[in-house]
């Protein structure tokens, strides 16, 4: 399209130098060399429109609407209503200046019709949070109820990317632990969807997992799924906006992400993290109870051998070497809780 627009532009600038020719041709015929001249201020006129005119059309109009596309609702409308407003206020105060002689009264009443217009959407926007709860307090608006975001009463829990495209929040759904909504920002969508069509395989695969799965617990789960519009304008990082949009509303956040987890716990959000629950949920061993274990490779230490429970628990053998492709009966010795899960050290059973 822009390719066009330039050449409409080339056209009109090469019509305009000849129009300008035609109306100053004595200006021209007068120099010497009038004809090249002629021909290089044609020339310099469509080079000049092929040039400037996407600039002065398309492209402001495309940023203009990428902006207004990234606005949330909340936003779009209190941006109306300031530019309606500071229109009002604009032809209120321009009926006066127009009395002025001109060039006053000719064109202040439009440079304060703009600057007013445009200064009342940069405030309404601003403070449309408060704007929004002086008019629930007069009764002008009416708080949604609490369900209003979902199907289902209970907690609102702001979903991250890494949550999605892990899987097992079906799993959990599905089973009835998790109370509440889950809600999935826009901008979270769009990472996976970006995820989606990714040019790597891995990448690829577990964005349309997540989009799948989405659509799965959308259509079919227990726990109500809803896509929100809600946005932080000014922050670009996707974390920040999902804690600030959980302080905002008293909403938890549901990730596996752990730089998430210690931001949002420090920021006082409350956080529910899948891998820990996976891990609380592993059985408890103790000092001295036995079990039986496959060593399939041997560990850091020399003679240590390494295998690992049907729930992913990696257990350590010590002197299992020896016994590597073996199931082994063995005698838990210690167990160590770490920040990737929980770690087992047993000895082989004697007797």
């Amino acid at each position: 399209m822009i390719r066009y627009i330039r050449f409409l532009g080339a056209a009109l600038g090469g019509l305009i130098g000849i129009s300008l020719i035609i109306t100053q041709y004595a200006v021209f015929d007068a120099a010497p060399g009038s004809t090249v001249l002629v021909v290089a201020w044609v020339v310099a006129w469509t080079v000049l429109g092929f040039s400037l005119l996407p600039y002065l059309t398309v492209i402001p109009a495309l940023g203009a609407l990428r902006a207004v596309q990234q606005l949330s609702t909340a936003e779009f409308v209190t941006a109306i209503i300031g530019l309606f407003l500071g229109l009002v206020l604009g032809l209120l105060v321009g009926l006066p200046v127009a009395a002025f002689p001109p060039p006053i009264g000719t064109f202040a009443p439009l440079a304060l019709s703009v600057f007013l217009g445009l200064g009342m959407v940069g405030l309404t926007v601003a403070k449309r949070h408060d704007l929004i709860a002086a008019a629930e307090s007069i009764g002008l608006l009416r708080r949604r109820a609490p369900d209003s975001e979902g199907s289902a009463g209970g907690p609102r829990i702001l979903v991250d990317t890494s949550a999605i495209i892990d899987g097992r929040i079906a799993d959990i759904a599905e089973s009835g632990f998790l109370y509440g909504t889950l809600l999935v920002p826009r901008f979270v969508l769009d990472e996976v969807q970006r995820l989606a069509d990714s040019s790597e395989t891995l990448r690829r695969a577990r964005g349309r997992r997540g989009l799948e799965i989405l659509a799965r617990m959308r259509k079919e789960g227990a726990t109500p799924v809803v896509v929100i519009d809600e946005d932080v304008p000014g922050v670009s990082e996707v974390d920040s906006k999902l804690v600030e949009l959980a302080k905002r509303g008293g909403r938890a956040v549901m990730t596996n992400d752990l730089n998430l987890n210690r931001i949002a716990e420090l920021q006082g959000v409350r956080v529910l993290n899948i891998n820990s629950l996976a891990n609380a949920m592993k059985p408890a061993l103790l000092p001295g109870e036995d079990l039986k274990v496959k060593v399939i490779q041997p560990g850091k230490d020399a003679g240590q051998g390494v295998g690992y429970l049907d729930d992913g628990t990696m257990v350590v053998v010590e002197g299992g070497a020896r016994s590597i492709d073996a199931e082994v009966d063995v005698t838990v010795t210690r167990v160590l809780q770490t920040v990737a899960g929980r770690m087992i050290f047993a000895q082989p059973r004697q007797g």
